[in-house]
């Protein structure tokens, strides 16, 4: 199965010249099924497996929790004289 650049930027959310950039950057590997190779107008398709391996490269991971700074007494102690 293969989808168009157009089918790609509607299941990501995105315009459809972020997905020409992702093509055109590497990001997202595409086939051109032109009939020609001196065709003015390229008609790039995305395989499946493309379109699998694209989607592993952009999904996060949850990160791990950051932990939080305790605020020292001594800086509210500060405060009180200052007042």
């Amino acid at each position: 199965m293969t989808f168009t650049l157009r089918q790609v930027a509607e299941r990501f959310g995105v315009g459809l010249r972020t997905a020409t950039a992702w093509a055109r950057s590497g990001e997202l590997r595409v086939v051109d099924v032109s009939r020609s190779l001196r065709s003015r107008k390229k008609r790039l398709r995305v395989t499946q497996e493309a379109l699998e391996a694209f989607e592993a490269l952009r999904t996060s991971t949850p990160t791990a929790p950051r932990a939080t700074r305790r605020r020292s007494k001594r800086a509210a102690d500060v405060l009180d004289i200052i007042k």
